[in-house]
């Protein structure tokens, strides 16, 4: 049986290797020649089967780019280095994205062609990370997310056909439900915090709702005590990266069961390793203006003042020894806090104020809270709290007893009057 006219599908017999071949022409080649495919098989059925999917998938703009397509490792790399980078801070990468694909999905799927990739390769791998009991249902979560975003990628350039990802079940997570600090506990941990260095450091947290990083990145430059302002920046710490040749010969002495056969991780103990340094960044905000900038409580300006008259004496003791840093909240010689001393400080902070031990990022919630439960509208502590949409801050404020009790005494009212 010959070959049908260019462009049309067409299905022969050889004799040359007793297979039946088809080929279809599914669009052009970027040299602008037609990009035809060719599939073989035993019989003329199966070849007729093969060569219907493709036609399928060419109506369905869902066929791959010409050229062998990279394996999962590969393209989870690049999307990494080249993709991710565009709109995620580097923070992020280097701390969430990064671990999860270099320790669990490259070490599992990277060997597959990511065009071969199935679902149920996906379904094996969740299972399988499930049933380690190493990994809580969030991380699952995030690796799935992760792969997804990835492989979103690889579809719209053409590497995939689809984006499997879509087609399987994601893991099952229930983020969990963080009790906020009530008023009464807020202040115990105000006033225990009088008697430390950088007491107004959980002043702010609670005030302003900050981050770690943000409230670690405040500078007097951005502060104005007489307008009683602060221009919002983030204090980042630079991923360590290897300087050497070969990575993954440098880290050998530090690797572990839960490193991949490929991990180039351990950066932080190469002796040519680079970054490590920190640096200001300016958070995320909506708008075109020059960066979010918040009202301070006019009762949390004299802590503000204390605080510099304080660090003004630390200066003149530390002599050659101050690094200026221009920062509120610092070491005794200027440098940046590290994240790990600032939370060891809040822990201590709340066994003083005989209150229970929560994460720096509580007090975040705790200030969403306590500014609802203050009358002031969810609208405005999204605006404060400066997030995307309403619907993260709901999650932040939690619906306190004082918050669900005024609701009953008003739907009382509302029904019955004041009787």
């Amino acid at each position: 049986m010959g070959r049908k006219p260019n462009l049309r599908s067409s299905i022969y017999y050889s004799e040359k290797d007793g297979s039946w071949h088809g080929w279809v022409t599914v669009g052009t080649k970027p040299d602008g020649s037609p990009d035809r495919r060719h599939r073989r098989g035993k019989t003329e059925t199966e070849v007729t089967e093969k060569i219907r999917k493709l036609e399928n998938a060419r109506t369905a703009g869902q066929v791959a780019k010409p050229g062998r397509p990279p394996t999962v490792a590969s393209w989870m790399r690049t999307w990494l280095d080249t993709i991710a980078p565009r709109t995620a801070a580097q923070h992020t990468i280097d701390s969430t994205y990064r671990p999860k694909v270099v320790h669990h999905i490259i070490p599992n799927i990277g060997r597959h062609r990511i065009d071969r990739l199935e679902p149920e390769h996906l379904d094996a791998l969740y299972l399988k990370l499930a049933e380690s009991g190493e990994l809580s249902s969030k991380t699952l979560l995030m690796i799935h997310q992760i792969l997804s975003r990835a492989l979103k990628m690889a579809h719209r350039r053409g590497l995939v056909a689809r984006n499997v990802a879509t087609l399987v079940d994601a893991p099952r997570h229930r983020d969990k439900a963080f009790e906020p600090y009530s008023q009464k506990q807020a202040r115990r941990l105000l006033e225990a915090s009088k008697r430390r260095r950088n007491g107004a450091r959980w002043s702010v947290a609670l005030a302003l709702g900050l981050r770690q990083c943000e409230a670690l990145g405040m500078c007097w430059s951005h502060v104005d005590l007489d307008e009683g302002t602060v221009k919002v920046f983030q204090l980042q710490k630079r991923r360590y990266r290897h300087g050497c040749d070969d990575p993954q010969a440098c880290g050998t002495r530090y690797h572990n069961k839960k490193c991949g056969p490929e991990c180039e991780s351990h950066a932080r103990y190469c002796p040519e390793r680079t970054g490590g340094d920190w640096y200001f960044k300016e958070p995320k905000h909506e708008g075109e203006d020059s960066g979010p900038v918040l009202d301070i409580p006019p009762q949390l300006l004299p802590q503000l003042r204390a605080q510099k008259a304080a660090q003004a004496r630390e200066r003149l003791a530390a002599g050659d020894r101050w690094e200026d840093w221009d920062l509120v909240f610092a070491r005794p010689d200027g440098r940046p806090i590290p994240s790990r001393d600032d939370w060891e400080e809040w822990k201590e902070l709340a066994r003083e104020a005989g209150i229970r031990e929560s994460r720096t990022h509580d007090a975040r919630h705790t200030a969403a809270t306590l500014m609802l439960e203050q009358g002031v509208d969810i609208r405005v502590v999204q605006q404060i709290l400066r997030h995307s949409s309403l619907s993260v801050t709901k999650r932040y404020a939690h619906a306190t007893r004082k918050l669900t009790k005024e609701a009953a005494h008003r739907v009382g009212d509302a029904l019955w009057g004041g009787q």
